[in-house]
């Protein structure tokens, strides 16, 4: 980036996120966390033995983009698929408490709700389980999500495909979506996996980590420059406007028709990045919707995640909390560049 952000642009961006309505289709999950304290190794087997103190249940997956769209001050709805299960029950009643309508959960007595164990102790995780069927939805339930498409699609002003490989991605479900943002109808801003990359191709903005971005593009990770030539080449490939590739602790490359940007990160401290990728994808897309550039709203989207990588579990930011980060974060930047 060579130039200075404008804090009062983006500042201004934020509060109109509350006008801002986004649809999120994507794979729903639950997060369990287990919280406890570790204070002697089994005797059973050379593993720590966690004394359980207490149990949090957090929306996962596409519902957690939910989260973050709401906490920002925007509509969202979702798009998603549950089981008929005590875990999809759940998610309901924590989208309801969102005063999310949960009209677009298809139930699927098929397969299970997709739930995350994370056991933590002294703020470290000791384990993660993952319960789940990673089967294709059948074709009820791809109808049902298709008849709610066919209705909200029109009525929002961006589409998140949050995409974390459970089965409910599919080229029927995408493709219509996706000829909307070919005509420049529709913002549609994809948090991808490599086995479907392919389906994306059309979208506003893919917003791969960096090892999705090398093995999709089949760029050899040693060689110079790595991270920016698969951009460029997923991004012709995909017939993308821009690629967004986000690289941890080393910050954010930006690859579009108007050239590369590197958006450096914003993150203080490290404890957990559960969720930072809904975090950069929640933000960036309402930056986009709010009328910001693609480096302005990735910007905004690095300082977003600064703040969740910074708690333990599963979080999304405020509206509030971003602008206070915004203030510290884009003058400390611009003055970066100053020097």
């Amino acid at each position: 980036m060579t130039y200075q952000f404008d804090l009062e642009r983006l500042l201004a961006a934020v509060e109109s996120f509350a006008s801002a309505r986004v649809l999120v289709l994507g794979d729903v999950m639950l997060d369990e966390f287990i919280w406890g304290r570790v204070g002697r190794i089994s005797p059973e087997a050379p593993v720590p033995v966690v004394e359980v103190d207490s149990e949090t249940y957090m929306l996962g997956g596409g519902a957690n983009v939910v989260h973050n769209l709401i906490a920002l001050g925007s509509q969202a709805g979702l798009c998603g698929m549950v089981g008929d299960d005590m875990a999809g029950r759940q998610v309901a009643e924590l989208l309801d408490g969102l005063e999310v309508a949960g009209d677009g959960l298809t139930v699927c007595e098929e397969r299970p709700t997709t739930v995350k164990t994370r056991v933590v102790a002294h703020s470290q995780q000791v384990v993660r389980v993952d319960r789940e069927s990673r089967q294709e939805c059948d074709a009820s339930c791809l109808q049902s999500m298709q008849a709610y498409l066919d209705k909200a699609v029109p009525e929002c002003d961006a589409v998140i495909i949050s995409d974390y490989n459970k089965g409910v991605i599919s080229r029927q479900l995408l493709t219509p979506i996706l000829s909307g943002s070919r005509r420049g109808e529709k913002i549609v801003t994809v948090d991808p996996k490599v086995e479907n990359m392919l389906l994306y191709a059309g979208a506003t903005v893919i917003t791969p980590n960096h090892l999705e971005a090398l093995a999709a593009a089949r760029v050899n990770p040693e060689g110079p420059d790595a991270v920016v030539r698969a951009g460029r080449l997923l991004r012709e490939e995909l017939d993308a406007a821009s690629v967004l590739i986000t690289q941890g602790e080393r910050g954010m490359t930006l690859v579009s028709n108007q050239g590369e940007a590197h958006i450096p990160t914003m993150a203080k401290r490290v404890f957990d990045v559960t969720g930072a990728g809904d975090t950069v994808i929640s933000t960036l897309t309402l930056g986009l919707v709010a009328g910001l550039s693609l480096q302005e709203a990735a910007v905004m989207a690095s300082v977003a995640a600064g703040v969740v990588v910074g708690e333990v579990g599963t979080s999304a930011v405020t509206a509030g909390r971003l602008s206070q980060a915004l203030e510290a974060d884009i003058r400390a930047l611009n003055k970066r560049k100053q020097g």
